[in-house]
């Protein structure tokens, strides 16, 4: 393993953050508070409890796991499509390193962004409800598990998309639409049967509850299953990762 140019790309794209750090952190802090303050305080406080969890608190969870998510596709997917708009990557794909320490590094540096980003909206969410966390340990590995996934889920996107428009298709249309009828804002029990069922379909399902139970100790679904599903999909997305190597797609024409 070459960590020399592991380190080298990984420092890259770190300091690529901190020259857009009102965009990469500010930002998402600045809107996901503007959450805490609407829904927390403003509605949550005529809003009746969620099993036993005031409401301002119930949501800390998912909205925490909805910037995880869009925060961890975007700086994946723009981390290795700047080099191809640029011309870059031909550079780097000449150059003596794997494409398993290309993967590493350019998803090691996503995913700890966004964990970052995680950890300050959480520290964010104290100022503004009274929060406890049951399963602290849980919690971290939810949340860096969750980051990688879909670091590789937006290594994928950037890899794919031909132009920006696309770079923002996927994370728009369908990532942040599923987060938001993921349980994010409600408890899935609170459906009828039928769209109970029809929303265990939704992978973010997992993603959010287990998240939840880390917290308050209750999710909507096994958090033996919740962890299962996120291996499954950080699996499926190796797998992909390792054929568009393999067979060159979109990065060697």
């Amino acid at each position: 393993m070459n960590m020399r140019a592991i380190y080298a790309i990984y420092r890259q794209e770190m300091a690529r953050t901190r020259r857009t750090l009102l965009q990469s952190i500010v930002s998402p802090v600045i809107s996901t508070a503007l959450y805490f303050v609407v829904f927390g305080a403003a509605i949550g406080s005529r809003m009746q409890e969620i099993d036993g969890v005031a409401y301002g608190t119930f949501i800390v969870p998912g909205l925490i796991m909805l910037s995880l998510l869009t925060q961890s596709i975007s700086n994946a997917a723009f981390g290795i499509y700047f080099p191809k708009f640029m011309g870059t990557i031909y550079e780097l794909l000449a150059a003596p390193i794997s494409y398993v320490e290309i993967v590493v590094a350019f998803v090691g540096a996503a995913a700890t962004k966004a964990t970052i980003l995680g950890l300050i909206i959480l520290a964010t969410a104290f100022l503004f409800v009274p929060l406890r966390i049951e399963h602290p340990f849980v919690m971290l590995v939810f949340m860096v598990l969750t980051a990688v996934t879909f670091s590789l889920f937006g290594f994928i996107i950037g890899i794919w998309a031909d132009n920006f428009e696309k770079l923002q298709l996927v994370p728009l249309l369908i990532v942040t639409p599923l987060t938001f009828l993921g349980g994010s804002f409600y408890s899935i029990d609170m459906l009828p049967p039928f769209w109970r069922t029809v929303t265990l379909f939704n992978p973010v399902v997992y993603l959010v509850s287990g998240f939840r139970w880390s917290f308050f100790g209750q999710s909507d679904v096994n958090v033996v299953v919740s962890l299962g599903m996120t291996f499954v999909f950080l699996l499926a997305c190796l797998g992909i990762v390792a054929w568009i190597f393999r067979t060159g797609y979109r990065l060697k024409t």
